[in-house]
């Protein structure tokens, strides 16, 4: 298996990459310690890690963990909308990179990383915060 590590660090490097946020970081905060100058944020905090084995085959592992995008807007914008627009840009991120498999491989380290799942949203319809999470699952051997 590829070290863990690296497994993490290269969801985050291509994650990151997603237009329109101030802030990315792997060190998860909640969104009311994050000041709107500091948004849209997108966090990546790592929840599992599953072994699979079966007839002396080699460990098959599944991380989940989960993308957060905090978005604060002003009274005059829909939070809902600004929302929509990051979690889109976060999803397109994952678009598959091995033509044959038509998979997403991090550049070719693990065997999948994709979104399954609800993705869990507070469209911010009190206020002026938005918050999603998206259910991340990558599979490596």
């Amino acid at each position: 298996m590829n070290a863990r590590e690296a497994i993490y660090a290269a969801l985050f490097a291509k994650i990151s990459a997603a237009p329109g946020f101030v802030t990315t970081s792997r060190r998860l905060k909640h969104w009311t310690d994050v000041p709107p100058s500091q948004q849209p944020a997108l966090y990546q905090s790592q929840r599992k890690e599953l072994a699979e084995q079966a007839d002396g085959r080699p460990v098959r592992w599944i991380f989940e963990l989960d993308l957060l995008v905090y978005v604060n807007v002003s009274t005059d914008r829909l939070p809902s909308t600004a929302l929509n627009t990051q979690v889109d840009a976060v999803l397109a991120t994952l678009v598959p990179d091995n033509q044959m498999t038509g998979k997403c491989t991090l550049g070719g380290i693990v065997t999948h990383a994709w979104v399954e799942g609800t993705i869990e949203t507070d469209e911010g319809t009190l206020g002026n915060q938005a918050v999603a999470i998206i259910p991340i699952r990558i599979r490596a051997v």
